[in-house]
């Protein structure tokens, strides 16, 4: 029986908002925080660019896609058996890691790094498609507002409580304490409903190649997938090496780069985004991912300032401010953007990939951001990443007669 016409809307949105919460948690655990553990105990600059490459599983994830639309883990149902699974995997890896120290087992823990990063875009996939088929059409605002509000706070947990609390306890008791959070929102998913049960693919052959066949299908395929890998480059290659920066580069202590790139970053990105999203209704969309680019690439300009002047707490938080807030605006106008480019048949796997392609600038380029910091320097790296903007934004222009810009209800945009 379907629970989707058996529970009320509220149980729905709760639902949606607290898997937004667990699919935040382990991304800064495997990224940003763990890059700052890396920092203190004093792992050169370079280690920590090729941080960046733990999050390849984010890359991958399509690769493995098709296996949770084809197959049921347990009683619970095809979403809730895998996102269960994933939040139980991710809890071990959690403790693990908490174990070790980045001075004596560096790989080690990056490769458990690794695994967490798998088992969280394993997640991530599920929960993808869990609030795609859980919410009516009417919904979907929302609680895909409600899904960015619940991982934002997950980013919030896992980023600047997790800095604070490893500024006076240390790292082990920290990564416990997230491993305690996560178990506590597995015990509220088990409760949570589970989606009307769709049509399942025949076979594996069916669920992985249908849904690229539909999207190669269309003449404009590669400039797609062109514009998705280069529109947030240069934003990735900024944001890639934040936390060092603040640290190592202007000498920030712990709490001051909480505040400074969690408290304030995190609250003017959630800002930006809903900024973002009531400009979109007046601007469209087309229109939108051009002017939002362009803000956040002139706003990469604002940390060649900072990495000038050096250390000052005031610039720092203006700096952070509108950095993040432009990323929110952008970050907005590019999730509708791969949500128009889905064929509704197959959202799922199709969303997968295009996340995916959308992940090869900050994990997989944006990797040799240390190397670049290494050799130019922050002052000549800023600037290099502000450059790195145009291309992006030149395709967008120069292919947007050739891509159907669309809202994500699939009416027609006139750009």
């Amino acid at each position: 029986m379907s629970t989707l016409t058996t529970c009320r809307p509220r149980t729905r949105y709760c639902a949606v908002a607290l898997l937004g919460l667990s699919s935040g948690l382990p991304l800064s655990l495997s990224s940003s925080t763990l890059q700052a553990w890396f920092t203190e105990d004093n792992i050169g600059i370079i280690v920590l660019g090729f941080l960046n490459i733990v999050g390849l599983s984010y890359v991958l994830k399509w690769l493995w896609a098709p296996l949770l639309d084809r197959l049921t883990l347990s009683f619970l149902g095809r979403r809730k058996s895998w996102i269960i699974s994933m939040q139980l995997a991710l809890i071990g890896v959690l403790w693990c890691m908490s174990y070790l120290q980045p001075s004596q087992h560096p790989y080690l823990l990056m490769g458990l790094g690794a695994i967490l990063a798998f088992f969280s875009a394993t997640q991530d996939i599920a929960v993808d498609a869990y609030r795609a088929e859980i919410l009516q059409v009417k919904e979907r605002g929302l609680g895909s507002a409600l899904n960015v509000t619940g991982y934002r706070l997950a980013l919030l947990i896992a980023g600047a409580m997790a800095l604070l609390l490893a500024d006076h306890i240390g790292w082990d008791y920290t990564y416990k304490i997230m491993a305690g959070i996560l178990l506590f929102c597995s015990v509220l998913t088990f409760f949570t409903p589970e989606p009307c049960v769709l049509v399942q693919p025949a076979s594996l052959k069916e669920a992985f190649f249908g849904p690229l066949q539909d999207f190669f299908a269309r003449p404009n395929a590669f400039a797609l997938i062109f514009v998705v890998i280069l529109y947030k480059l240069g934003e990735a290659y900024a944001l890639s090496l934040t936390t060092p920066f603040l640290l190592r580069g202007l000498s920030f202590s712990l709490t001051e780069v909480a505040l400074l790139n969690k408290v304030i970053g995190l609250g003017s990105m959630i800002l930006g985004g809903i900024s973002g999203g009531l400009w979109m209704m007046r601007l469209g969309l087309f229109r939108s991912l051009f002017v939002f680019g362009i803000l956040a690439a002139l706003t990469n300009i604002l940390f060649v300032i900072l990495a000038i002047v050096g250390k000052n707490m005031i610039l720092a938080g203006i700096v952070i401010f509108f950095e993040n807030f432009c990323s929110g605006m952008s970050s907005t106008a590019f999730v509708a953007f791969l949500m128009a480019l889905c064929n509704p048949k197959f959202t799922a796997m199709q969303y997968a990939c295009l996340s995916a392609v959308a992940s090869i600038g900050r994990v997989v380029i944006g990797s040799t951001s240390g190397i670049l910091v290494h050799y130019l320097g922050w002052t000549n790296f800023y600037w290099l990443s502000t450059l790195i903007c145009v291309p992006g934004l030149y395709l967008l222009w120069y292919s947007h007669d050739m891509v159907c810009f669309k809202e994500p209800e699939g009416t027609l945009e006139g750009v």
